[in-house]
């Protein structure tokens, strides 16, 4: 499953999905999307700046490690964030109602499609 379409698809096909972005870090542009219920070019940009704020972190504190995920909870939502493991500047970015969704499969199933996932 190499093409971004079908790997977005399989993500919004998750029970309780509500759409789905593959985001370029650099200039917080989308390069893929499926579902329904965000503005997703606002959520690009914003999840843009929490991935730079996060990584700005890391190096401030010297850490030499990678980001697997980085998980938002909300009252109603989960956002999933995560930088492929193929090329970090871009990342995939989920969000869940939460009343309908098993986190720990999301979070499965993203890591999945990253794996898969060729750009």
């Amino acid at each position: 499953m190499s093409n971004i379409n079908e790997s977005l698809s399989t993500l919004v096909g998750i029970d309780g999905a509500m759409c789905v972005a593959l985001v370029d870090s650099r200039s917080g542009m989308i390069l893929g999307q499926a579902g329904t219920g965000l503005d997703l070019d606002v959520a690009a940009a914003g999840n843009t700046e929490v991935m730079r704020a996060k990584q700005s972190t890391m190096k401030a504190l010297g850490l030499k490690d990678t980001i697997d995920d980085i998980l938002i909870t909300l009252t109603t939502q989960y956002h999933i964030i995560r930088p492929l493991s193929a090329n970090p500047s871009v990342f995939l970015y989920l969000v869940l109602e939460s009343a309908r969704s098993n986190l720990a499969l999301a979070r499965y199933k993203v890591a999945e499609i990253d794996r898969l996932l060729v750009l």
